[in-house]
């Protein structure tokens, strides 16, 4: 799959002005502003991702968070 081609997918709950959207590629998921698609994207590997989204599920990243507003 070429960079042009990459399928985009917008999390359901992002609103207007703060989305986050994912893209799965056979070696890893990537993650990007949709604010700014050509700006910085985060790549994860399956083991990498499989942590991150158990951390948010859990919780983990809520205090990090709140600390910053």
């Amino acid at each position: 799959m070429s960079e042009s081609n990459e399928r985009w997918l917008k999390s359901s709950f992002s609103g207007p002005g703060d989305c986050v959207e994912v893209s799965r590629r056979p070696d890893d998921i990537r993650v990007r502003d949709s604010k700014d698609p050509q700006g910085p994207v985060l790549r994860f590997n399956d083991h990498e991702w499989i942590a991150f989204t158990r951390g948010v599920r859990a919780g983990e990243f809520d205090t990090a968070v709140a600390e910053d507003l």
